[in-house]
């Protein structure tokens, strides 16, 4: 399903929190000071990073942390202006071919948590905020 969300392309957030599949809320990062070749680096990282730990075994990661990352891919993704089309294909769209290289989860599926981490640093968060019954 997460693989699903990613391919589809994500809904600009304009707001400080993310509203994932499930209905987990998480803290997103400030980017304010983030300039445009730094947001599209970090763009792609994201998106590399969302289809890796979406699926390769063993890379998995929690609801909370797959807000965070995909949530602050959408909020790049408005800061650089890409409508949903645009972003996937230029993102998601190289992203999803990864998974043709047998040795993708493993080169980038371990960047996942320094990923997150650098997020949470940048006043992201993890822990759910809200969570629908």
């Amino acid at each position: 399903m997460k693989a699903m969300a990613a391919a589809a392309g994500a809904l600009v957030l304009m707001t400080g929190a993310a509203l994932a599949d499930g209905g987990v809320t998480v803290q997103l990062p400030d980017i304010s000071q983030i300039d445009d070749a730094e947001a599209a680096r970090l763009i792609e990282e994201l998106a590399n990073v969302n289809v890796i730990t979406s699926n390769c075994p063993g890379y998995e990661i929690s609801n909370g942390e797959w807000t965070l990352i995909t949530g602050t891919g959408d909020r790049l993704a408005a800061k650089l202006g890409l409508n949903a089309t645009t972003y996937d294909k230029k993102y998601y769209g190289p992203a999803f071919k990864l998974l043709d290289d047998p040795q993708a989860c493993d080169r980038i599926g371990p960047t996942a948590k320094p990923l997150i981490q650098k997020l949470v640093d940048m006043g992201g968060g993890t822990t759910p905020l809200t969570q629908s019954q």
